[in-house]
């Protein structure tokens, strides 16, 4: 990555040869930027759950090593990770997964097609290439690519300035951990051209033996402004090398020793314990996009989006004492082998939409098609016992995964009255899916499946006076399975669902200049819902079981006070109920071999009853800004049964973050910020994986992340 550090700042310096000048006022510029994002988003005066930060806030969250901790404090919002911080993290909205949010960057869905969801660490930063980000709640507003069933994220990337800028990062924390960054941009030259360009890395030792991390990334965007148009390029390239730390650990071993991780781990003929050193998890993205938007008159606006994506990476392991007949080998014994499983995608992705705009009624509707072609394959790199065995790269498996996802939308919201607005959202989407060849198991996979979905939503928004409304919206929604979900089951001999969801919404906010209270209501109701069953697959993926009837119901509350000019608090609270419908499961007595079957509600895996976060803002003098933040997060399980045995514990952080700038000539300044996390030194754990197995009788077993105790971030920046 030295060269693109190289073309970075050669980029930046030369970014800022061009004349300040904007060739159109800055209401047009505006207009062009959003309509990018228009079809995405949800309006003040559509009728859904929404949270809404800025470019100022996401920049003082910049600390924060991705977007899921960024969001840590939004309601109803559960982030984790297996190293602390570091590495791979995970966020769950009203206890969904990432694989069922939706995650887009200017429309454009940023899910991958097969396991739908997104890893996060492959383009770290990704908060410092938005200008905008808005998270919907629920069933969320119809735009291409797959449904929510429990949240939407839409980030806008950087929009052109009036002014040309720059700004450079350097961050220092725990574990070694440092982060750096740049950007800069042109503002629109008097021609009407705009480039930006944004450059971050970070690197770490981790909390855990193995949780180191080395993650780059790099956002570029050309523009031309027209009169009324907008051409814009956007190139988005990330690369990661991290350890592996999926593994999960036995509560007693983290009891003695916190930081183990069995990852890579191997003994010698005398019992003496190693650690192979390239025990990681290794991937590049590189995403291109091309965007076109037209305002053809003051009613109607059109956009069209072309994005090729490409993927390519490996994990790569050391397998201590396996059978040559796990990789295909004709050969009695077992041997240490180091495999590497490898991955080579492309998807490319094209959305056309027009929207109108009137007096009383807007509209919408596009299209998105996507075509994804997945190969997936594994490759013995090296073998101890070499006897009769090519040192060369021996592939043991290989398959081929294909995805068409086509998606049309419309959508409609209608001043009925002055103060009612009706909203109409319907999505038709069909996905053609198929699977084909040897997986690394080696059961030969054939699988063919599409899925037609009709996702329907009606909403009501009534403005009252005095800064209030009320609103209320119901939807469905479904969900094709994913490809560890298909592959896992074929594997068992089982098949796996589509599944669906009715989501109805009720709710009422008020807005006044020193208080904001709202109050939502939802019930989400499921059938044949894909939840996690406790166990792990060989990757590190969640196994998951289709569910008959389940359902999640809950209200969310959030308020915000502004005491005096220099105090303010913030908070959200929900409380829910997340629960299997005539669950059956066995279960036994530790060490007995007698199996008891058991049909009852029970509680939804990794779904907490309680959420709730607080934010105590105080700005003593000019330009210090002092916060003190607390997230809580309720019991939950890490299976279905709601066996005490795999319940997860509460837990509770407190964090403290202060900042101060200092104003230089000009618009130039300077801003020192320095952030402690877990201020309270709790040394909580968060579920890995949970299963029943007999040795001798049967057991229950756990495993579980450790998370770090107190820890901090010092952070300078330099805006001019």
């Amino acid at each position: 990555m030295r060269s693109l550090s190289r073309v970075v700042a050669v980029a930046t310096l030369f970014s800022f040869q061009f004349n300040e000048v904007c060739a159109q006022t800055q209401d047009t510029v505006r207009t062009l930027d959003e309509v990018l994002i228009k079809d995405s988003r949800a309006s003040e005066r559509s009728p859904f759950t929404t949270s809404n930060l800025t470019r100022e806030q996401l920049d003082d969250a910049k600390s924060e090593v991705s977007i899921p901790f960024m969001l840590e404090l939004q309601p109803s919002v559960v982030v984790s990770g297996e190293n602390g911080k570091m590495g791979e993290t995970t966020m769950r909205i009203r206890g969904v997964d990432a694989s069922r949010i939706n995650v887009n960057i200017n429309g454009i869905t940023l899910n991958d097609p097969e396991s739908q969801a997104v890893f996060w660490y492959n383009v770290p930063n990704l908060g410092g290439m938005a200008q905008s980000l808005q998270i919907q709640r629920g069933v969320g507003a119809s735009n291409g690519g797959g449904n929510s069933f429990g949240g939407a994220i839409n980030l806008q990337t950087l929009n052109a300035r009036d002014k040309s800028y720059g700004q450079a990062d350097i961050a220092y924390g725990s574990w070694n951990t440092r982060q750096y960054g740049i950007a800069a941009g042109t503002g629109i030259t008097a021609k009407g051209f705009s480039f930006d360009i944004a450059y971050n890395g970070q690197t770490t030792d981790g909390y855990v033996r193995n949780g180191f991390a080395d993650q780059q990334s790099l956002f570029a965007s050309a523009s031309y402004y027209g009169k009324r148009s907008l051409l814009k390029a956007v190139a988005i390239i990330g690369t990661q090398h991290t350890g592996i730390t999926w593994n999960g650990e036995d509560a007693a071993v983290l009891d003695e020793n916190p930081t183990y991780n069995s990852a890579g781990e191997y003994y010698d003929a005398l019992g003496n314990v190693y650690y192979y050193p390239n025990e990681s998890d290794n991937y590049n993205q590189r995403r291109y996009q091309l965007y076109y938007s037209l305002l053809m008159n003051d009613r109607w606006s059109l956009k069209a989006v072309a994005d090729f994506t490409h993927g390519d990476g490996y994990y790569e392991q050391y397998k201590a004492e396996k059978k040559f007949t796990k990789y295909g080998l004709d050969r009695s014994g077992k041997s240490d082998f180091i495999t590497q499983k490898l991955m080579w995608n492309s998807a490319y992705t094209g959305n056309v939409s027009a929207n109108y705009t009137g007096n009383r009624v807007n509209f919408t509707f596009g299209e998105m098609m996507l075509y994804f072609d997945g190969n997936h394959y594994g490759n013995v790199i090296w073998c101890k016992d070499s006897t009769g065995f090519d040192t060369k790269p021996y592939e043991w498996y290989r398959y081929k995964g294909n995805k068409v996802d086509a998606t049309t939308y419309a959508k409609v919201d209608w001043d009925a009255t002055s103060r009612l607005n009706l909203y109409a959202d319907m999505q038709m989407r069909y996905v053609d899916y198929s699977i084909k060849g040897v997986e690394d198991d080696l059961y030969a996979l054939d699988f063919h499946e599409t899925y037609p979905f009709f996702n329907p939503k009606v909403g009501a928004n009534y403005r009252l006076a005095g800064g209030q409304r009320l609103y209320m919206v119901a939807g469905v929604s479904h969900r094709e399975p994913t490809r560890s979900d298909i592959k896992d089951a074929f594997v068992r001999g089982d098949t796996v669902k589509a599944e669906a969801m009715l989501d109805v919404e009720l709710g009422y906010q008020i807005n006044k200049e020193r208080f904001a209270f709202s109050v939502n209501g939802y019930a989400m109701l499921y059938k044949d819902q894909l939840t996690p069953s406790g166990d792990l697959s060989s990757s590190g993926y969640s196994l998951m079981e289709n569910v008959d009837k389940s359902y999640r119901l809950g209200v969310e509350l959030v308020a915000g006070y502004q005491f005096c000019k220099w105090f303010r608090m913030d908070a959200n609270l929900t409380l829910s109920i997340n629960k299997i419908m005539d669950y059956t499961y066995t279960d036994f007595v530790e060490g007995d071999t007698v199996l008891t079957t058991y049909t009852r509600n029970t509680d939804l895996s990794y779904s907490p009853n309680v959420i709730g976060a607080a934010i105590a803002t105080f700005e003593p003098v000019k330009n210090l800004k002092l916060q003190l933040t607390g997230k809580y997060v309720g019991d939950q399980y890490l299976d279905n049964t709601s066996r005490q045995c795999y319940r997860q514990d509460a837990y509770f952080l407190l964090n403290f973050k202060a900042g101060y700038t200092w104003q230089l000539k000009g618009s130039e300044e300077i801003e020192a910020q320095l952030v402690v996390n877990n201020l309270l030194d709790h040394h909580y754990r968060i579920g890995a994986w949970a299963g029943d197995d007999y040795w001798d009788g049967y057991y229950h077993y756990s495993g579980w992340y450790q998370q770090p105790g107190i820890n901090c971030m010092a952070r300078v920046s330099l805006r001019f």
